[in-house]
């Protein structure tokens, strides 16, 4: 795609601001947004609301104009929002205002190169978000630049001056060739989904689909799976099936045929319940393929696809003459009923080849000699418990493959991947039995220094180097992400970010034979980094690129100056005979300090940790830690043994011994920095989400003189409640027994497995705590509903422990929606202040 095409397709959309995009009248980094921030002072949310520039009237709690004109009438006395202590409402005016300069810092979400007509440079575009607060929604923009290589490896971008915001666009994919975008909206409501196809100058297409053919397109990570085929005239898409068809009733009872348009005269039945895919997916329905004509907008359902499976991560087969044109798709199966998906890689998938809508006509005579099951669709791993995420080398005789297959053999939520290759057959008869290679195999207990597994991992959308066979992709390396190449055809394997940064490392796309990667840590804003073959000795370098897409006010960049991290290796303790070698290794937690002291003193310490368990935090940059960091405490990320990235036997060393193992790595971790003056033992607070929050618990109740403050975000406080009200009660038959926690899984809980449950709870030791603790719970969370943190606050309040819970009636497990989550780490540190200062 030519260089002044992407000027032009950039200046199109400009040009259609109510309908595409807006071009923003400040750059995307100004951190001074053009409207006036007013904080009420009797109302119960705190958070700023918009003021309008003409007069207002006064808040309840101030006294008006004209109140003060009467003069017979006393002021009534200022009250406070409620739950916020009067002697800390300075502080938490002052905390509020420095979050929101931490939450104005953009993100970088994904990158894609473009060729420029004349071979010489190329055009990067960036999609970047921002969090909208007054809006609680985030902002979406493409900012684009010109790349120029010079002679001796050097590059430049020069930057558009303006980034251009999206509005209401789900999701954009150019095409193969770069000469055109799909962008596609989503509907509110009963609208119809609509995709445009812009080329280099203008709207090119425009379709609606309606509500009857199918609903939203998925664009959540998961399922999504957008892909054009060769030559660019049609596009395969993931969404939901439309509306079942539900009975209908009018005064006389049922209709036997009733109609599908509203009715005064009657009304829609419920029909029968039909299950979801669990968190974040409450609403959605099943997600099955589409092609549309990008000529004509017809959309055509792929058919022969089994009611049992949920399609996701759709991508093109390569064309073969008098073959029909098939479609490679990941098929989830719901024979069994279903269970939450979110972060659930155990879920058992597989990859499936069907023939694609449009092209039948081209090769009738051969359909009848292809196998078939569902009469269209062929299982092209069958065999192997988990196959995610194809993907097609550019000549199309290779497709990789991710698998999950170690977590759906034990029964790990997550675990080590694996990377592996089908050579695809020129004869698809031979298809269903095509050989399966394993390219990069599950890392048992990795070498001291060597590569520990696949982790995860994640493919860019076109990742191959130019010899055809070389992958670029990031994975995760004990505390940190790193990218890799992997040969997929030999299995050789290289570190190509920094092997001496311990920073995190993230690949977005390639520019030719270069990857424009970003850089970050827990004390660095994320840093655009270009990588290129030194071709004397063959080794990776990596230059910085200045960049206007991540700024940060003269304040937050001063405090981020005045802190450094390093990465702790925290022993072992206790190691036993018939511990795993793997398990009896270090593990590790991330430690961000201030640079200098004015005092002997020591900061206070807030220990951070990841849910999961089986996940990981890595060293790149986060606003909310680095927040609380900027407050003037020193912060423990631990990676406990359970974690990902250490190798699969220290991975799963933990199932049968949470609440043991995993809280007892902590308080190893604590301890280590403060043998080595890291950190005192009198000032010690305690934040966790999830897993995370079901330590904070348990440590609170287990060590309770050993922390001053605790902050358990959607906290699972006791198995024994959440089993029967979650959407993965798996999880915790596999967690409380380990791996035989698989074969005892059932529905119908047992009294036996109820104690058990109780016995690994943090409940089970509430009597212990006097710990002041604050509980954030998303109102809607189905991994760890709600009622397992009220319970466990309602028990502390009941026993007189300084307890604060705050609800988000709209949020979900993460307590992710802007508004929320500043708000939930601003109640976290105005009540660390509170009790550890």
């Amino acid at each position: 795609m030519g260089l002044a095409a992407n000027k032009n397709i950039i200046a199109a959309i400009a040009n259609r601001p109510q309908e595409f995009v807006r071009q923003l009248p400040l750059p995307i980094i100004s951190t001074t947004p053009p409207f006036l921030l007013h904080f009420p002072t009797a109302h119960s949310p705190l958070l700023p609301t918009l003021t309008k520039l003409a007069p207002c009237p006064a808040p309840i709690g101030r006294v008006s104009a004209s109140a003060r004109m009467e003069g017979s009438k006393a002021a009534p006395a200022k009250t406070l929002p409620l739950g916020l202590d009067p002697t800390m409402e300075e502080e938490y005016e002052s905390q509020s205002k420095l979050l929101r300069e931490f939450a104005s810092i953009s993100s970088i979400d994904k990158a894609w190169t473009f060729k420029s007509e004349n071979g010489i440079g190329s055009q990067a575009m960036f999609a970047i978000s921002q969090p909208n607060l007054l809006a609680n929604k985030r902002r979406k923009s493409i900012l684009s630049a010109n790349v120029s290589k010079g002679s001796s490896s050097s590059v430049s971008f020069q930057w558009a001056p303006f980034p251009v915001e999206m509005t209401g666009v789900a999701t954009m994919v150019p095409s193969p060739s770069g000469s055109k975008l799909l962008v596609v909206r989503n509907p509110e409501s009963e609208s119809p989904v609509q995709f445009e196809i812009w080329s280099q100058s203008q709207l090119e297409k425009e379709f609606q689909i309606p509500q009857s053919v199918h609903g939203s397109v998925y664009t959540d990570g998961w399922f999504e799976g957008i892909s054009w085929n060769s030559d660019e005239t049609h596009i395969a898409y993931v969404a939901e099936e439309p509306t079942p068809v539900k009975p209908t009733f009018d005064g006389k009872g049922y209709k036997k045929c009733g109609s599908a348009e509203k009715d005064c005269n009657s009304w829609k039945g419920l029909g029968e319940w039909e299950e979801e895919w669990g968190e974040t997916y409450a609403g959605k329905r099943r997600p099955v393929v589409f092609v549309i004509d990008t000529s004509s907008g017809e959309v055509q359902l792929v058919k022969g696809i089994a009611k049992h499976l949920s399609a996701g991560q759709v991508v093109w087969a390569p064309s073969m003459e008098s073959s029909p044109q098939y479609l490679v798709f990941v098929g989830w199966s719901s024979e069994r009923g279903k269970l939450g998906i979110k972060y659930c890689y155990n879920r058992p998938c597989a990859l499936y080849a069907a023939r694609a809508p449009f092209f039948g006509s081209d090769a009738k005579s051969e359909q009848k000699e292809i196998p078939a099951v569902d009469s269209n669709v062929i299982n092209v791993t069958e065999g192997l418990g988990s196959a995610f995420f194809p993907l097609f080398s550019p000549d199309g005789r290779v497709l990789v493959f991710l698998s999950a297959s170690s977590c759906v053999e034990s029964g790990a939520h997550w675990g080590t991947e694996s990377l592996h290759r089908i050579d695809w057959p020129s004869d698809l008869k031979t298809l269903s039995s095509a050989k399966i290679a394993e390219v990069i195999p599950i890392v048992q207990c990795p070498e001291d220094g060597g590569f520990p597994g696949l982790y995860y991992a994640s493919l860019l959308r076109h990742p191959w180097l130019s010899d055809g066979s070389t992958i670029v992709l990031n994975s995760v390396w004990h505390s940190s992400e790193v990218i890799l190449t992997v040969n997929v055809l030999s299995g050789d394997l290289k570190r190509i970010s920094p092997a001496d940064s311990s920073s995190a490392w993230h690949a977005l796309t390639l520019d030719g034979d270069n990857i424009i990667a970003v850089s970050s840590s827990p004390v660095d804003l994320p840093e655009i980094k270009y990588g290129y073959i030194e071709v004397q000795n063959a080794a990776w370098n990596w230059s910085s690129v200045p960049s206007p897409m991540i700024r940060c006010s003269e304040r937050v960049e001063s405090l981020l100056s005045s802190r450094e991290f390093s990465i702790l290796n925290i022993p072992v303790k206790d190691v036993s005979a018939n511990l795993p070698k793997g398990a009896s290794k270090p593990y590790e937690a991330i430690f961000v300090s201030c640079t200098s002291k004015k005092s002997d003193e020591l900061d206070p310490l807030i220990v951070v940790l990841h849910g999961g368990p089986h996940s990981v935090s890595v060293s790149s940059f986060s606003r909310n830690h680095a927040f609380l960091s900027s407050l003037g405490y020193s912060l423990l990320i631990v990676n406990y043994r359970g974690s990902l990235g250490f190798g699969e036997e220290a991975l799963q060393s933990l199932p049968g011994k949470v609440g043991t193992q995993d809280v007892n790595d902590v308080l190893a971790a604590i301890d280590h920095a403060i043998d080595k003056g890291l950190a005192s033992p009198n000032r010690i607070a305690v934040v966790g989400g999830s897993h995370g929050g079901f330590l904070t618990t348990h440590l609170i109740g287990q060590a309770p003189d050993k922390f001053a403050a605790a902050a358990a975000r959607n906290p699972v406080c006791n198995l024994a409640s959440m089993v029967g009200t979650t959407d993965i009660p798996d999880w915790c038959y596999f967690e409380a027994y380990g791996s035989e926690g698989k074969d005892k899984f059932t529905e119908a809980t047992s009294a036996a497995d109820l104690a058990i449950f109780h016995s690994k709870s943090p409940i089970s030791h509430i009597s212990k705590v006097k710990t002041p603790t604050i509980f954030l719970i998303g109102a809607q969370d189905l991994r760890v509903p709600p009622s397992n943190g009220i319970q466990y606050a309602r028990a502390l309040k009941e026993k007189g422990v300084e307890t604060k819970v705050i609800i988000f009636p709209n949020d979900v497990h993460g307590i992710e929606r802007p508004q929320s989550d500043y708000e939930s780490f601003l109640n976290i540190g105005v009540w660390f202040k509170k009790y550890c200062k």
